[in-house]
């Protein structure tokens, strides 16, 4: 017998960066993520952003002690409905992005921000 919960949602999924500056301009600046959060937090730097819309927010965070460094973060899924305007678009930003292929559940194409953290970009259908 399975233990029933209350309802859960996703909220935030930490991403750790070296350079919370560096990475902000890229959320920001080339994925085009919005700030939600940037604030002064126990004498650290609370560091939000999200794509327009997003209901979930990555946290931009230098790593916590005794954790893994940057680039650890791998197969977050991004969801587009034009995945060869995005690709372009990070090809124009000068982002490595794999070449679109069809997997059968849509096309998927991968890139990873600039401390190695890996995302893959999907288009379903």
């Amino acid at each position: 017998m399975t233990a029933s919960i209350p309802a859960v949602r996703i909220q935030t999924v930490t991403i750790p960066v070296a350079d919370q500056e560096r990475s902000l301009a890229f959320y920001r600046d080339v994925l085009g993520f919005e700030v939600r959060a940037d604030a002064a937090y126990g004498g650290a730097r609370w560091l939000s952003v999200a794509p327009a819309g997003s209901s979930v927010d990555f946290t931009l965070h230098l790593p916590f002690p005794g954790q893994a460094g940057p680039g650890w973060q791998h197969g977050i899924v991004l969801h587009t409905d034009d995945i060869a305007g995005v690709v372009a678009a990070l090809r124009a930003a000068s982002v490595e992005v794999t070449e679109p292929e069809q997997v059968g559940w849509g096309v998927q194409s991968q890139f990873a921000d600039p401390d190695g953290n890996g995302f893959v970009l999907l288009q379903q259908g």
